[in-house]
């Protein structure tokens, strides 16, 4: 079953890969809204979450996160993180850049040594201030499933134009201020597998991060339930297998089974 989360602030929730967090979500908390529609999103396809709400304002955004950070601290429980993740892509909502400045403003104020994250598909840093504002993150956390565009098309579903080049000619310009997040799975969509752990799909995208030159790589699998019923977790020694290979590559790379 899948699932939504309240919007503007969710958690504190304990995160596979970043511990102890508490989630913004910049968008909506009665639907979905992505320029992906990927098909393992724990929120459901696009089309079954159609919002009714508008997007929260920068204020609203600001006072929430700003009274469960007060409340956190009076309570003695610290974050690890603070993430930017929720019911879609954050960076699509348009004062994305000024939230993220309250957002550090505000941690600098509460808790300076926790983390601001932010989870993206990565299709809207092509914005000049959506790029700047990733920068200032400390983690950058950037989705590249793989270079084959056709299985991107299967699988991430994207809303409009992408192209892998133009997608690895920006993600290199972070100049390795960036963390590529890889989703693997096997399966089938729609009669067609969707197995990506192979060195088809694999040894490609491991060409792609060494240009790309990231800090760190985190693969993971499925974790929730899924909107389509024919999707499978990849297995703890598949996962290991590309983590190595990684490694061997020369980067810092976490795994999430």
């Amino acid at each position: 079953m899948s699932i939504l989360f309240s919007s503007p602030v969710f958690g504190p929730v304990h995160s596979r890969r970043l511990g102890v967090s508490l989630g913004i979500n910049l968008l909506q908390g009665d639907g979905k809204f992505c320029s992906f529609d990927c098909i393992y999103c724990e929120c459901g396809f696009n089309g079954d979450r159609r919002t009714k709400s508008k997007l929260p304002s920068r204020e609203a955004v600001r006072t929430t996160l700003e009274a469960r950070l007060q409340e956190m601290q009076q309570n003695g429980l610290a974050p690890d993180v603070l993430t930017f993740a929720g019911n879609g892509e954050p960076t699509m909502h348009p004062l994305f850049p000024e939230i993220i400045d309250d957002t550090l403003a505000l941690r600098n104020r509460y808790f300076p040594a926790a983390k601001v994250s932010v989870l993206s598909n990565a299709t809207q840093i092509y914005r000049p201030a959506v790029f700047d504002a990733l920068n200032k993150v400390d983690h950058n956390i950037l989705k590249l499933d793989t270079v084959d565009e056709e299985y991107i098309r299967l699988v991430d579903r994207p809303n409009g134009h992408y192209s892998v080049s133009e997608m690895i000619h920006r993600l290199k310009r972070f100049e390795g201020r960036c963390i590529i997040q890889t989703m693997f799975m096997k399966g089938t969509f729609q009669g067609t597998d969707v197995d990506n752990t192979s060195d088809r799909y694999v040894l490609p995208w491991l060409e792609a991060i060494k240009e790309i030159a990231p800090s760190q790589v985190m693969i993971y699998t499925i974790d929730r339930d899924t909107p389509d019923e024919y999707l499978r977790k990849a297995t703890p020694e598949e996962l290991d297998r590309i983590a190595a290979l990684v490694r061997a590559a020369g980067f810092s790379v976490s795994t999430s089974y």
